[in-house]
């Protein structure tokens, strides 16, 4: 038996739920996600409790179940208060700016890199230097911040480059001189 499988999502105050046609939507104070229950598991919902159950024992099912209920929970959380990643961008020179819904980075390159934010993610950007990735949905929250960090990923011998804001980036000795 999966150890998270079994564990119950409890909807807190603001949360509903409602499954139809094998799709479970949680709505709250920030929004509304939508997730597709495979056939291999099956959602209770038990006033404000959703309990996981797999209707079998084979490896899909097994598979299914731990993985239904963690998407479960961050479709709770993420309708309740949402998700944010922050980033900085390190270097001379180095800079982004918001035009709509369009970020341009300058990051060392001959030419700025522009990127188009998706719909439901907020990108802000603060001092130049700061940018604040936020929504409800935590894969995409994540999918938008490493895209991002993806442009200029920080290099070991100066360090610059775009990062995490809690990233430790392990630094290299250059060349010595003999």
């Amino acid at each position: 038996m999966s150890r998270i499988g079994k564990q119950p999502v409890t909807l807190p105050e603001g949360v509903s739920a409602s499954l139809e046609a094998g799709v479970m939507t949680l709505k709250g104070p920030q929004g509304e996600l939508s997730l597709r229950i495979p056939t291999t598991v099956e959602v209770k919902q038990d006033g404000q409790v959703l309990t996981v159950v797999r209707l079998g024992d084979e490896k899909q099912n097994r598979s299914d179940h731990g993985t239904i209920r963690a998407l479960l929970q961050n479709m709770t959380v993420g309708v309740k208060d949402g998700y944010s990643r922050e980033l900085e961008i390190q270097g001379v020179g180095f800079r982004a700016s918001m035009a709509g819904n369009d970020l341009t980075m300058n990051v060392g390159y001959s030419h700025p890199v522009e990127y188009t934010v998706p719909d439901g993610i907020t990108l802000t950007v603060t001092d130049s230097t700061k940018l604040k990735v936020t929504g409800i949905d935590k894969q995409l929250v994540g999918q938008v911040a490493a895209r991002i960090r993806a442009f200029c990923p920080p290099e070991p011998y100066k360090g610059k480059g775009v990062r995490y804001k809690d990233e430790r980036v392990r630094r290299k000795a250059g060349k010595t001189v003999a």
